[in-house]
C-alpha cells in the first residue's frame, strides 16, 4: 500500500477518535441542572378563613375554617390570628353574621353557647329549640356535639288491662333533628391522673318544629328518651326516601341553586312520620309482643252476665245459689242488674 494512503487513514483514525472522546464528554458533563423549588414562606400574618360559604345559624366544626396568609396592612384586630387565638374554643358557636368562602372570620360573626342570642341565631325560620334530658347511655356516651343530627327514641312500659308482666316497647318517634347544644363541658382543673375531666351532658338541646316540639314534650311523661346519632351518609338516603313518597318535588330544569336548596331542604327537616318500634318479644322469646289482654267489665257488683245466667239456671235446676242460701222454695228479687234469691220464710 502506498504510504500516503496509509499515513491519511491513521490521521483519519484519530482524528474520529479524539471527536468521539470530546462529544462524549460535552454530554456527560453538560447535563441539565435539577430544578429545586425553593418552599416560599408565607407572607404576612396567618388569618382564619371561611373554607366554604357560611350562612346565619351554621354551627361552626373543624371543616368550616382554616388559616390563611393575609398581607398585614389588611388585618383587622377582630380577625383570629393563628398562636393568638385558640381554634378549640371556637368549635360549637354559631354563625351571626353570613360569612363568605375565604373571608376572615372576625369575633362579631360568632356567637358562643351560653351567650345572649345563640339560640335566636342557632334555630332556622319558624324553628323552636327544645331540651331532651338524657342521662349517660341515653346520650350517646357523650359523643353527641353541636351540629350532630340525631333521632329521637322513646322507650316505656305498656302496663295494659290483665294479668302478667307490661309490654316494653321502644320506638323511634323523630329522626334527623339537629343539636343546637349540650352542656358538656370540661373541668379547668385536673384531675389526680393529671388528666382534664370531661362532664358529660344532662341534657341536650335539639331544633324542632312547633308540632315536633309538643310531642317531644309530651313523651318526656311517657317514658324514658334517648338519642341515636345519626350518620352523614343518611341524608342522601333520607332523600332518595323522600322523592320516591312524593314529599319533595324535583325542580324543573338544571338549575344548580334550586337542586341545593332542595337538598338543604331534606337535610334540615326533622321527620316524625314512618316511625319504627320494637317490642320485648322482638328481643326475647320471653317477652310480650302485645299488650296484656283487658278483662270483661262487669255488669254490676253481682257479677258478669256469664255469672247471672249462670246462677238462675242452678236456681231453676234446685241447685245452691252463689250469695243466697240452699235450694228449696224462694222468692226471685231482681234489684236492676242484681239478682238475689230469698228462700220462703227468710229474712
Amino acid at each position: 500500500m502506498d504510504a500516503r494512503k496509509v499515513i491519511l487513514l491513521v490521521g483519519a483514525l484519530l482524528v474520529a477518535a479524539v471527536t468521539a472522546f470530546m462529544a462524549r464528554s460535552m454530554f456527560v458533563g453538560g447535563s441539565a441542572p435539577v430544578a429545586v423549588a425553593a418552599q416560599a414562606e408565607p407572607q404576612g400574618p396567618m388569618v382564619l378563613v371561611a373554607t366554604r360559604a357560611l350562612p346565619v345559624g351554621t354551627i361552626i366544626n373543624a371543616d368550616s375554617f382554616r388559616y390563611q396568609p393575609w398581607p398585614e396592612e389588611l388585618v383587622e384586630g377582630s380577625y383570629f390570628i393563628r398562636d393568638e387565638s385558640n381554634i378549640e374554643d371556637l368549635l360549637g358557636t354559631v354563625v351571626r353574621n353570613d360569612v363568605t368562602a375565604g373571608q376572615p372570620i372576625t369575633q362579631g360573626s360568632l356567637v358562643r353557647p351560653g351567650d345572649r342570642g345563640f339560640l335566636a341565631a342557632a334555630l332556622g325560620p319558624g324553628m323552636r329549640a327544645v331540651t331532651v334530658p338524657v342521662s349517660v347511655q341515653a346520650g350517646v356516651a357523650g359523643f353527641v356535639f353541636p351540629g350532630d343530627r340525631v333521632d329521637l327514641v322513646l322507650t316505656q312500659e305498656v302496663e295494659g288491662g290483665g294479668d302478667g308482666p307490661p309490654l316494653h316497647a321502644s320506638e323511634t318517634i323523630i329522626r334527623n333533628l339537629r343539636v343546637l347544644a349540650t352542656d358538656q363541658r370540661t373541668t379547668n382543673e385536673p384531675n389526680e391522673e393529671g388528666e382534664v375531666e370531661v362532664i358529660v351532658s344532662g341534657t341536650v338541646t335539639v331544633e324542632a318544629t312547633p308540632r315536633i316540639a309538643e310531642k317531644i314534650a309530651v313523651s318526656q311523661t311517657i317514658g324514658q328518651l334517648s338519642l341515636s346519632l345519626r350518620s352523614i351518609a343518611d341524608n342522601t338516603a333520607e332523600l332518595e326516601r323522600a322523592i320516591a313518597a312524593g314529599e319533595v318535588e324535583i325542580p324543573d330544569g338544571n338549575d344548580p341553586e334550586a337542586e341545593r336548596r332542595m337538598l338543604l331542604e331534606v337535610a334540615q327537616r326533622p321527620i316524625d312520620t314512618d316511625t319504627t318500634y320494637v317490642t320485648g318479644g322482638d328481643v326475647s322469646r320471653f317477652q310480650r309482643r302485645t299488650v296484656p289482654a283487658q278483662g270483661r267489665n262487669n255488669n254490676g257488683p253481682g257479677g258478669t252476665a256469664a255469672q247471672m245466667a249462670a246462677a238462675m239456671l242452678s236456681a231453676a235446676n234446685g241447685n245452691s245459689i252463689p250469695g243466697g242460701q240452699s235450694s228449696g222454695p224462694s222468692v226471685r228479687v231482681a234489684r236492676g242488674n242484681v239478682v238475689t234469691h230469698v228462700p220462703v220464710g227468710g229474712n
